[in-house]
């Protein structure tokens, strides 16, 4: 905000006025004339090149600009100022001995907004100057709030997604816990999954997505009653059905919401548990009716689980979990994302080592 302050004026007698006029003496009595108002931030030049980089350099609010110049005459300098796109335009006043009317129409064509004929009335040229300067200054005005209320609506947005994120974190530690998972698995198979996304061409604004929306892909485990969820054996037939809702419930936790993150979110929770071949649930879904961050979550889920300890299973080798992968490569696992993902598993390692449960190291062999 103070950065923004420090750019704002808004008082005409403090205002930059740039005199562009390859006659000494007209500048020199321009300024003179100035001067005599208490504009005291003018600069003046008999050399139209200098225009330009003079504009830029002192950021002018008005332009008094000759049109019968050397080199380059004063429609020149206008079309070397509307090259500039970073800013709008001063306005730009023209000062000429030329009086007819064609002159006058090409100039404001060209963008000036006001056109005084040499020789002029000192009074009438101040007064000029000072409506041009005060309507210049209220839009400068107005551009300042608009970059105040931008910078605000920024500000508030990023508070807003901050929030979403942190509570979409807390989310899906509250699953891993209730499953006696540590919050580590969700870091790591969130990280593999966008190293697979990554590969398979996903561009990084969706991969920032995937990698915030993955922790939530348990999220409906907070719904399934502890018996069957902490059950230390295999579930019987009827435990099983009600442990696969937790899918459903994920979904349905999730939905409601229309913001990208959410949406990825649900369509995570929802098939993450669907395979290639069609025999997941809870949906049967097959090949790409399968959403892609369903697919890829899925791939991403099942090899770190393979490879971490639980309190039913010691952790596999990666040999083992990449054996197991090849060999459903296009049955469980989207074939495509299965050679993405075996393309990056020193990348993938590395996330495993880095983010290991307490004192355990993973390795390739």
């Amino acid at each position: 905000m103070d950065k923004i302050n420090k750019k704002l004026n808004t008082d005409p007698g403090k205002a930059s006025i740039l005199i562009v006029d390859d006659e000494r003496a007209n500048v020199v009595l321009l300024e003179k004339i100035l001067a005599s108002r208490g504009y005291s931030n003018v600069v003046g030049t008999q050399d139209p090149e200098q225009a330009l980089s003079l504009y830029q350099k002192h950021n002018s609010d008005l332009v008094l600009l000759d049109l019968n110049m050397p080199v380059l005459d004063g429609y020149a300098v206008m079309e070397q100022f509307k090259s500039l796109t970073e800013k709008p335009l001063p306005p730009i006043l023209i000062l000429t001995a030329q009086h007819t009317q064609s002159f006058r129409q090409r100039a404001l064509d060209s963008g000036a907004i006001d056109y005084v004929t040499k020789p002029f009335d000192a009074l009438e040229l101040l007064s000029r100057v000072h409506n041009l300067l005060e309507v210049q200054m209220a839009h400068k005005y107005m551009r300042y709030q608009n970059e105040i209320l931008e910078q605000k609506v920024q500000e508030r947005t990023r508070e807003i997604h901050e929030t979403q994120l942190q509570v979409v974190r807390r989310l899906g530690r509250a699953a891993e816990y209730r499953d006696e998972e540590t919050g580590l698995h969700i870091i790591r198979m969130s990280k593999i999954s966008v190293v697979v996304a990554r590969a398979a061409g996903m561009n990084e604004e969706q991969c920032n997505l995937l990698l915030n929306a993955a922790p939530m892909h348990d999220i409906g485990k907070i719904g399934i009653p502890d018996n069957i969820l902490l059950k230390p054996g295999k579930f019987n037939s009827e435990e099983w059905e009600i442990m696969k809702t937790h899918a459903q419930i994920g979904a349905d936790i999730l939905s409601g919401d229309d913001s990208t993150l959410m949406l990825m979110a649900h369509d995570i929770a929802l098939t993450h548990h669907e395979k290639w071949n069609g025999s997941g649930y809870p949906n049967n879904l097959k090949g790409e009716d399968i959403p892609l961050v369903g697919r890829i979550t899925a791939l991403a889920d099942v090899f770190d689980a393979l490879t971490s300890i639980r309190p039913y299973k010691k952790a596999w080798s990666v040999e083992d979990a990449v054996k197991l992968i090849t060999e459903e490569r296009g049955q469980h696992f989207d074939p495509v994302l299965v050679d993405c993902m075996l393309s990056k598993m020193e990348e993938i390692i590395r996330i495993k080592d880095e983010y290991a449960e307490p004192d355990i190291v993973y390795s390739a062999s």
